[in-house]
Protein backbone atom coordinates (compact mmCIF):
# COMPACT_ATOMS: atom_id res chain seq x y z
CA UNK A 1 0.00 0.00 0.00
CA UNK A 2 1.13 3.35 -0.87
CA UNK A 3 2.29 5.43 2.18
CA UNK A 4 0.97 8.86 2.63
CA UNK A 5 3.01 12.04 1.79
CA UNK A 6 1.97 13.16 5.01
CA UNK A 7 3.11 10.08 6.97
CA UNK A 8 5.88 11.83 9.01
CA UNK A 9 5.88 12.53 12.20
CA UNK A 10 4.84 15.98 12.27
CA UNK A 11 1.29 17.00 13.23
CA UNK A 12 -0.90 16.87 9.93
CA UNK A 13 -1.80 21.09 10.72
CA UNK A 14 1.48 22.33 11.57
CA UNK A 15 2.74 20.95 8.21
CA UNK A 16 -0.18 22.40 6.21
CA UNK A 17 0.21 25.92 8.14
CA UNK A 18 4.05 25.54 7.11
CA UNK A 19 3.46 25.16 3.36
CA UNK A 20 0.44 27.43 2.95
CA UNK A 21 0.80 31.38 2.39
CA UNK A 22 -0.55 33.42 4.85
CA UNK A 23 -3.25 34.45 3.18
CA UNK A 24 -5.25 31.30 2.99
CA UNK A 25 -3.89 29.89 5.89
CA UNK A 26 -6.95 29.04 8.13
CA UNK A 27 -7.16 25.41 9.59
CA UNK A 28 -10.15 24.13 11.49
CA UNK A 29 -10.28 20.45 13.06
CA UNK A 30 -7.47 19.94 10.36
CA UNK A 31 -9.56 21.55 7.10
CA UNK A 32 -7.85 24.37 5.82
CA UNK A 33 -9.96 27.32 4.91
CA UNK A 34 -11.95 28.30 1.50
CA UNK A 35 -9.82 29.63 -0.54
CA UNK A 36 -10.89 30.62 -4.47
CA UNK A 37 -12.86 28.71 -6.50
CA UNK A 38 -10.58 27.35 -8.74
CA UNK A 39 -8.74 26.17 -5.92
CA UNK A 40 -11.77 24.71 -4.06
CA UNK A 41 -12.10 21.36 -5.70
CA UNK A 42 -8.63 20.42 -5.24
CA UNK A 43 -7.95 22.23 -1.82
CA UNK A 44 -8.72 18.67 0.15
CA UNK A 45 -5.94 16.42 -1.44
CA UNK A 46 -3.61 18.92 1.08
CA UNK A 47 -4.69 17.84 4.11
CA UNK A 48 -7.03 14.48 4.21
CA UNK A 49 -5.49 11.34 5.69
CA UNK A 50 -5.23 8.80 3.27
CA UNK A 51 -5.81 5.33 5.91
CA UNK A 52 -8.77 7.13 7.47
CA UNK A 53 -11.06 5.51 5.15
CA UNK A 54 -8.74 2.15 5.14
CA UNK A 55 -9.04 1.79 8.68
CA UNK A 56 -13.15 2.69 9.22
CA UNK A 57 -13.54 -0.47 6.13
CA UNK A 58 -11.47 -2.94 7.41
CA UNK A 59 -13.80 -2.88 10.93
CA UNK A 60 -16.79 -3.11 9.35
CA UNK A 61 -18.64 -6.73 8.44
CA UNK A 62 -20.50 -6.21 4.83
CA UNK A 63 -22.05 -9.10 3.90
CA UNK A 64 -22.65 -8.44 0.33
CA UNK A 65 -25.21 -9.70 -2.20
CA UNK A 66 -23.48 -12.47 -3.83
CA UNK A 67 -26.29 -12.92 -6.68
CA UNK A 68 -25.45 -10.69 -9.50
CA UNK A 69 -28.16 -9.30 -11.55
CA UNK A 70 -27.08 -8.13 -15.29
CA UNK A 71 -29.12 -5.46 -17.19
CA UNK A 72 -28.12 -4.62 -21.38
CA UNK A 73 -29.02 -1.13 -22.02
CA UNK A 74 -28.31 -0.78 -25.62
CA UNK A 75 -28.66 3.05 -26.00
CA UNK A 76 -27.20 4.93 -28.23
CA UNK A 77 -28.87 8.69 -28.49
CA UNK A 78 -27.30 10.14 -26.30
CA UNK A 79 -24.54 10.56 -28.22
CA UNK A 80 -23.29 10.87 -32.22
CA UNK A 81 -21.69 7.98 -32.90
CA UNK A 82 -24.29 4.69 -33.26
CA UNK A 83 -21.98 1.73 -32.64
CA UNK A 84 -21.82 2.30 -28.84
CA UNK A 85 -25.82 0.42 -28.77
CA UNK A 86 -23.99 -2.88 -29.11
CA UNK A 87 -21.57 -2.59 -26.49
CA UNK A 88 -23.94 -4.98 -24.50
CA UNK A 89 -23.91 -7.45 -26.69
CA UNK A 90 -19.96 -7.70 -27.64
CA UNK A 91 -19.34 -7.41 -23.71
CA UNK A 92 -21.33 -10.42 -23.16
CA UNK A 93 -20.24 -12.45 -26.07
CA UNK A 94 -16.51 -11.67 -24.31
CA UNK A 95 -17.31 -13.82 -21.91
CA UNK A 96 -18.20 -11.80 -19.21
CA UNK A 97 -21.53 -14.60 -17.45
CA UNK A 98 -19.13 -17.64 -18.00
CA UNK A 99 -16.40 -15.65 -15.81
CA UNK A 100 -18.73 -14.51 -13.25
CA UNK A 101 -20.08 -18.35 -13.26
CA UNK A 102 -16.94 -19.45 -12.57
CA UNK A 103 -16.25 -17.32 -9.73
CA UNK A 104 -18.89 -18.68 -7.96
CA UNK A 105 -21.31 -16.11 -8.30
CA UNK A 106 -24.93 -17.10 -8.90
CA UNK A 107 -25.41 -15.03 -12.62
CA UNK A 108 -29.11 -13.58 -13.81
CA UNK A 109 -29.02 -11.93 -16.95
CA UNK A 110 -32.25 -9.68 -17.18
CA UNK A 111 -31.39 -9.28 -21.14
CA UNK A 112 -31.67 -6.05 -22.60
CA UNK A 113 -34.35 -3.19 -22.15
CA UNK A 114 -36.80 -2.30 -25.39
CA UNK A 115 -37.87 0.95 -25.89
CA UNK A 116 -39.44 2.64 -28.88
CA UNK A 117 -38.82 5.70 -30.89
CA UNK A 118 -40.57 9.24 -30.42
CA UNK A 119 -41.79 10.21 -33.35
CA UNK A 120 -41.80 13.67 -31.69
CA UNK A 121 -37.73 13.31 -31.46
CA UNK A 122 -37.34 13.31 -35.43
CA UNK A 123 -36.75 17.24 -35.56
CA UNK A 124 -33.76 17.14 -33.63
CA UNK A 125 -32.95 21.45 -34.10
CA UNK A 126 -35.90 21.45 -31.46
CA UNK A 127 -35.48 21.61 -27.87
CA UNK A 128 -32.79 21.53 -25.85
CA UNK A 129 -31.66 17.68 -26.22
CA UNK A 130 -31.54 15.57 -28.93
CA UNK A 131 -34.02 12.49 -28.82
CA UNK A 132 -35.01 13.58 -25.09
CA UNK A 133 -38.65 12.20 -25.10
CA UNK A 134 -37.05 8.49 -26.84
CA UNK A 135 -34.55 8.70 -23.74
CA UNK A 136 -36.47 10.10 -21.48
CA UNK A 137 -38.93 6.92 -21.75
CA UNK A 138 -35.74 4.70 -22.02
CA UNK A 139 -34.00 5.93 -19.05
CA UNK A 140 -37.82 5.06 -16.96
CA UNK A 141 -37.29 1.65 -17.87
CA UNK A 142 -33.99 1.67 -16.77
CA UNK A 143 -34.42 2.71 -13.64
CA UNK A 144 -37.26 0.78 -13.07
CA UNK A 145 -35.16 -1.79 -14.24
CA UNK A 146 -32.44 -1.32 -11.65
CA UNK A 147 -34.73 -0.61 -8.46
CA UNK A 148 -36.25 -4.24 -9.27
CA UNK A 149 -33.00 -5.80 -9.46
CA UNK A 150 -31.48 -4.39 -6.24
CA UNK A 151 -34.46 -4.39 -4.36
CA UNK A 152 -36.86 -6.61 -5.22
CA UNK A 153 -34.29 -9.33 -6.64
CA UNK A 154 -31.86 -8.32 -3.92
CA UNK A 155 -28.81 -8.85 -6.39
CA UNK A 156 -25.64 -6.65 -7.13
CA UNK A 157 -27.26 -4.93 -10.58
CA UNK A 158 -24.01 -4.54 -13.34
CA UNK A 159 -25.52 -2.14 -16.01
CA UNK A 160 -23.91 -2.84 -19.34
CA UNK A 161 -23.84 0.29 -21.81
CA UNK A 162 -24.51 1.62 -24.33
CA UNK A 163 -23.75 5.29 -23.81
CA UNK A 164 -23.57 7.41 -20.21
CA UNK A 165 -27.08 8.63 -20.71
CA UNK A 166 -28.25 5.35 -19.08
CA UNK A 167 -26.35 6.38 -15.90
CA UNK A 168 -29.35 8.71 -15.42
CA UNK A 169 -31.50 6.03 -15.34
CA UNK A 170 -29.40 3.28 -12.86
CA UNK A 171 -28.43 6.15 -10.37
CA UNK A 172 -32.20 7.13 -9.96
CA UNK A 173 -33.38 3.63 -9.87
CA UNK A 174 -30.13 2.49 -7.27
CA UNK A 175 -31.66 5.71 -5.55
CA UNK A 176 -34.71 4.58 -4.78
CA UNK A 177 -33.88 1.61 -3.94
CA UNK A 178 -30.94 3.04 -1.26
CA UNK A 179 -31.46 6.31 -0.75
CA UNK A 180 -27.88 6.96 1.11
CA UNK A 181 -25.86 5.31 -1.92
CA UNK A 182 -22.95 7.25 -2.65
CA UNK A 183 -21.09 7.69 -6.39
CA UNK A 184 -18.26 7.29 -7.66
CA UNK A 185 -17.63 8.25 -11.12
CA UNK A 186 -14.84 7.02 -13.17
CA UNK A 187 -14.76 9.44 -16.59
CA UNK A 188 -12.65 11.56 -18.76
CA UNK A 189 -15.72 14.07 -18.34
CA UNK A 190 -18.02 15.36 -15.87
CA UNK A 191 -20.88 14.56 -17.83
CA UNK A 192 -22.57 17.92 -15.30
CA UNK A 193 -23.69 19.96 -18.44
CA UNK A 194 -27.15 21.37 -17.82
CA UNK A 195 -29.16 21.18 -21.03
CA UNK A 196 -28.40 25.11 -21.78
CA UNK A 197 -24.69 24.96 -20.87
CA UNK A 198 -24.00 21.96 -23.40
CA UNK A 199 -22.16 22.53 -26.59
CA UNK A 200 -23.76 19.44 -28.35
CA UNK A 201 -26.94 19.19 -26.33
CA UNK A 202 -26.19 15.31 -26.43
CA UNK A 203 -27.99 13.78 -23.14
CA UNK A 204 -24.49 11.92 -22.45
CA UNK A 205 -22.78 14.51 -21.36
CA UNK A 206 -25.34 16.26 -18.64
CA UNK A 207 -26.21 12.98 -16.57
CA UNK A 208 -25.16 13.97 -13.20
CA UNK A 209 -27.18 17.45 -13.71
CA UNK A 210 -30.51 15.34 -13.68
CA UNK A 211 -30.09 13.59 -10.77
CA UNK A 212 -28.38 15.79 -8.60
CA UNK A 213 -30.27 17.76 -5.82
CA UNK A 214 -27.86 21.36 -6.12
CA UNK A 215 -28.89 21.64 -9.58
CA UNK A 216 -32.32 21.24 -9.69
CA UNK A 217 -32.93 24.81 -9.54
CA UNK A 218 -31.41 25.12 -12.90
CA UNK A 219 -33.19 22.50 -15.35
CA UNK A 220 -35.46 23.60 -17.36
CA UNK A 221 -38.73 21.31 -18.45
CA UNK A 222 -37.56 18.46 -20.73
CA UNK A 223 -40.04 16.65 -22.28
CA UNK A 224 -39.77 12.85 -21.45
CA UNK A 225 -38.28 13.07 -18.08
CA UNK A 226 -41.08 14.15 -15.62
CA UNK A 227 -40.17 11.31 -13.89
CA UNK A 228 -36.79 12.43 -13.35
CA UNK A 229 -36.64 14.21 -9.53
CA UNK A 230 -33.00 14.80 -8.64
CA UNK A 231 -32.18 12.37 -5.89
CA UNK A 232 -28.38 12.46 -4.96
CA UNK A 233 -26.65 15.26 -2.69
CA UNK A 234 -23.56 16.65 -4.25
CA UNK A 235 -21.34 15.47 -1.47
CA UNK A 236 -21.57 11.96 -2.32
CA UNK A 237 -20.41 12.09 -5.98
CA UNK A 238 -17.11 12.06 -6.33
CA UNK A 239 -15.14 11.95 -9.85
CA UNK A 240 -11.79 10.22 -10.90
CA UNK A 241 -9.67 10.59 -13.75
CA UNK A 242 -11.54 14.12 -15.45
CA UNK A 243 -9.14 15.63 -17.83
CA UNK A 244 -12.09 17.21 -20.13
CA UNK A 245 -14.44 19.84 -18.51
CA UNK A 246 -16.67 21.91 -19.98
CA UNK A 247 -17.38 25.76 -18.77
CA UNK A 248 -20.72 25.22 -17.32
CA UNK A 249 -19.44 21.91 -15.68
CA UNK A 250 -16.29 23.59 -14.08
CA UNK A 251 -18.94 26.21 -12.68
CA UNK A 252 -20.78 23.65 -10.61
CA UNK A 253 -18.10 21.63 -9.66
CA UNK A 254 -16.17 24.82 -8.24
CA UNK A 255 -19.79 26.09 -6.16
CA UNK A 256 -22.03 22.73 -5.13
CA UNK A 257 -19.20 20.56 -3.64
CA UNK A 258 -18.79 17.88 -6.31
CA UNK A 259 -14.92 15.92 -5.45
CA UNK A 260 -13.09 16.18 -8.22
CA UNK A 261 -9.85 14.24 -8.44
CA UNK A 262 -8.27 15.27 -12.35
CA UNK A 263 -5.83 13.21 -13.91
CA UNK A 264 -3.27 16.04 -12.89
CA UNK A 265 -3.66 15.03 -9.00
CA UNK A 266 -3.61 11.09 -9.82
CA UNK A 267 -0.31 11.63 -11.78
CA UNK A 268 0.89 13.90 -8.39
CA UNK A 269 -0.36 11.45 -5.56
CA UNK A 270 -0.76 8.04 -7.17
CA UNK A 271 -3.72 5.97 -7.62
CA UNK A 272 -3.90 4.55 -4.38
CA UNK A 273 -3.99 7.91 -2.59
CA UNK A 274 -6.57 9.69 -4.91
CA UNK A 275 -9.07 6.63 -4.26
CA UNK A 276 -8.40 6.80 -0.34
CA UNK A 277 -9.27 10.43 -0.66
CA UNK A 278 -12.51 9.83 -2.69
CA UNK A 279 -13.82 7.37 -0.78
CA UNK A 280 -13.39 8.99 2.95
CA UNK A 281 -15.40 12.38 1.11
CA UNK A 282 -18.18 10.38 -0.13
CA UNK A 283 -18.00 7.39 2.31
CA UNK A 284 -16.67 8.19 5.40
CA UNK A 285 -18.07 5.53 8.19
CA UNK A 286 -17.69 2.90 5.70
CA UNK A 287 -21.47 2.25 5.65
CA UNK A 288 -22.71 3.65 2.23
CA UNK A 289 -24.14 1.56 -0.80
CA UNK A 290 -21.64 2.17 -4.01
CA UNK A 291 -22.90 2.85 -7.28
CA UNK A 292 -19.62 3.07 -9.38
CA UNK A 293 -20.30 4.49 -12.99
CA UNK A 294 -17.47 3.70 -14.94
CA UNK A 295 -16.67 4.93 -18.59
CA UNK A 296 -14.22 3.66 -20.70
CA UNK A 297 -12.76 6.54 -22.06
CA UNK A 298 -11.62 7.32 -18.49
CA UNK A 299 -8.64 5.13 -19.56
CA UNK A 300 -6.16 6.22 -21.99
CA UNK A 301 -6.95 5.77 -25.86
CA UNK A 302 -3.90 3.61 -25.72
CA UNK A 303 -5.62 1.49 -23.62
CA UNK A 304 -9.25 1.59 -24.50
CA UNK A 305 -9.34 3.38 -28.28
CA UNK A 306 -12.73 1.88 -29.39
CA UNK A 307 -15.27 4.69 -27.74
CA UNK A 308 -16.69 7.69 -29.04
CA UNK A 309 -15.03 11.10 -26.85
CA UNK A 310 -11.33 9.54 -26.49
CA UNK A 311 -9.22 11.86 -24.45
CA UNK A 312 -5.32 11.84 -24.30
CA UNK A 313 -3.33 10.94 -21.01
CA UNK A 314 -6.08 8.66 -18.72
CA UNK A 315 -5.68 6.27 -16.82
CA UNK A 316 -3.88 3.35 -17.44
CA UNK A 317 -4.96 -0.13 -17.40
CA UNK A 318 -4.13 -0.96 -14.13
CA UNK A 319 -5.28 2.15 -12.55
CA UNK A 320 -8.64 1.81 -13.90
CA UNK A 321 -8.38 -1.79 -12.69
CA UNK A 322 -7.20 -1.05 -9.10
CA UNK A 323 -10.39 1.06 -9.04
CA UNK A 324 -12.51 -1.71 -9.52
CA UNK A 325 -10.60 -4.27 -7.38
CA UNK A 326 -10.93 -1.56 -4.45
CA UNK A 327 -14.36 -0.99 -4.62
CA UNK A 328 -14.75 -4.65 -4.73
CA UNK A 329 -13.14 -5.04 -1.55
CA UNK A 330 -14.93 -2.80 0.73
CA UNK A 331 -17.96 -5.05 0.17
CA UNK A 332 -20.06 -2.48 -0.52
CA UNK A 333 -21.00 -2.09 -4.70
CA UNK A 334 -24.36 -2.43 -5.02
CA UNK A 335 -24.32 -0.99 -9.20
CA UNK A 336 -21.79 -0.96 -11.59
CA UNK A 337 -22.26 0.91 -14.71
CA UNK A 338 -19.96 0.16 -17.77
CA UNK A 339 -20.18 2.75 -20.77
CA UNK A 340 -19.62 3.81 -23.88
CA UNK A 341 -17.95 1.16 -25.42
CA UNK A 342 -18.11 1.25 -29.14
CA UNK A 343 -17.15 -1.66 -31.09
CA UNK A 344 -17.61 -0.11 -34.81
CA UNK A 345 -14.61 2.04 -33.99
CA UNK A 346 -10.86 1.22 -34.70
CA UNK A 347 -9.38 -1.84 -35.69
CA UNK A 348 -10.47 -5.37 -35.37
CA UNK A 349 -7.23 -5.47 -32.43
CA UNK A 350 -8.55 -1.83 -30.91
CA UNK A 351 -11.99 -3.41 -30.72
CA UNK A 352 -10.89 -6.28 -29.36
CA UNK A 353 -9.04 -4.73 -26.54
CA UNK A 354 -11.28 -1.99 -25.71
CA UNK A 355 -14.20 -4.76 -25.44
CA UNK A 356 -11.89 -7.51 -23.17
CA UNK A 357 -11.09 -4.39 -20.75
CA UNK A 358 -14.55 -4.01 -20.00
CA UNK A 359 -14.91 -7.02 -18.98
CA UNK A 360 -11.73 -6.86 -17.14
CA UNK A 361 -13.13 -4.26 -15.12
CA UNK A 362 -16.33 -5.60 -14.79
CA UNK A 363 -15.01 -8.68 -13.48
CA UNK A 364 -12.33 -6.73 -10.23
CA UNK A 365 -15.94 -4.84 -9.58
CA UNK A 366 -17.37 -8.02 -8.66
CA UNK A 367 -14.35 -9.92 -6.96
CA UNK A 368 -11.96 -11.42 -9.85
CA UNK A 369 -8.31 -10.47 -8.28
CA UNK A 370 -5.59 -10.34 -10.42
CA UNK A 371 -3.13 -12.88 -8.41
CA UNK A 372 -6.12 -14.94 -8.93
CA UNK A 373 -9.12 -16.38 -7.10
CA UNK A 374 -9.45 -19.58 -4.99
CA UNK A 375 -12.37 -21.70 -6.63
CA UNK A 376 -15.38 -21.77 -4.33
CA UNK A 377 -15.51 -25.72 -4.39
CA UNK A 378 -11.81 -26.64 -4.78
CA UNK A 379 -10.34 -28.42 -2.59
CA UNK A 380 -7.03 -29.81 -2.11
CA UNK A 381 -6.94 -33.36 -3.30
CA UNK A 382 -5.51 -36.67 -0.95
CA UNK A 383 -2.35 -37.39 -1.58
Amino acid sequence: MMSSVFSKARPLTKLLQSRLPASINKVSNGVVGAVSLQQRRHQHLEYLSVKNYEKKTKRLHVSRRDDVGILGVPLNLGQEKRGVMYGTNVIREAGLISRLSEMGRPIVDHGDISYQVALEDADESVGYIKHSRTLGNALKTVSDSVYSIVSEHQQTCVVLGGDHSLSIGSLHGHARAEPNMCVIWIDAHADLNLPQTSPSRNLHGMVLSFVCKETKKYLPNVPGFEWCSPCIDASNIAYIGLRDIDPGESYILDNYGMKCFDIHQIDKYGIAEIFSRAMEWVNPRGDKPIHLSFDIDSLDPIVSPSTGTPVWGGLTYREGMYIAEEVSRTNLMSVVDLVEVNPQLGTPAQQEATVQTAVDVLMAAIGKRREGNTPPDYKIPDP
